[in-house]
């Protein structure tokens, strides 16, 4: 910690504006990930279980395990599976509804990481400049006592490569966070789309099957 501390303090007053990004970084992906992973369901027991409940013609009980999950997929599904003694196009309006507002939900937030990454980087620059500026100034300075330039110059390099490391470091974890949190919600998106059409046409095919007092009993 204490060499941590020391690189940061020679870093200078660039290194507080890399601190300021660091830390909405490290607060988004945080929180993403909390989200992304803690909504991510099984996609294929999921379908099965409701094929299963669908064809034995049991909608109330996936609709009690589409609320016991809880998850956005299971919320979208169920709003489809409440409305199944409706038209079809009701209950396909219905998940279309629920999808509108939980993918927003599944999206928020996550490009900023890029953002983040891109500002890191750029801070870490200016600090390199900065810390750039001031070496050239000891050097060329007429007016800089002699006996400090040296110290002067390496305070300025030390800024600057300090600047340019941790402003890196940062850009590079943002891109990383970037990349898995998006991965993990084009995945949840793509499961949802799949999800969805399945259960729509289970619904449709199979309408005969289910049992609409025990659907608006659990609706």
């Amino acid at each position: 910690m204490a060499a941590l501390y020391k690189h940061f303090h020679d870093g200078g007053w660039g290194m507080w504006i890399i601190l300021f990004w660091s830390v909405l970084t490290i607060g988004v992906i945080i929180e993403r990930a909390l989200y992304l992973f803690g909504s991510s369901i099984n996609k294929d027991v999921f379908l099965a279980t409701m094929q299963k409940c669908i064809l034995a013609g049991d909608v109330a009980k996936a609709v009690k395990m589409c609320s016991a999950a809880n998850a956005p997929l299971a919320r979208i599904v169920q709003a489809g599976l409440v409305k199944v003694n409706r038209p079809d196009e009701e209950v396909q309006a219905a998940m279309d509804e629920a999808a509108l507002r939980e993918i927003p939900k599944i999206a928020k937030r996550t490009g900023y990481l890029a953002l983040l990454a891109n500002l890191s980087m750029l801070s870490g620059l200016l600090g390199t400049v900065s810390g750039l500026i001031t070496s050239f100034g000891a050097v060329s300075g007429e007016s800089v006592d002699p006996s400090q330039k040296a110290r002067i110059l390496a305070e300025g390099i030390s800024e600057a490569m300090n600047c340019t490391a941790f402003g890196l470091i940062i850009a590079i974890m943002g891109l990383i966070g970037f990349a898995i949190l998006n991965g993990k919600t084009q995945q949840l998106e793509d499961d949802i789309n799949e999800a969805s059409v399945q259960v729509l046409n289970l619904v449709v095919t199979n309408r005969q099957k289910v049992n609409l007092g025990g659907v608006s009993a659990a609706a």
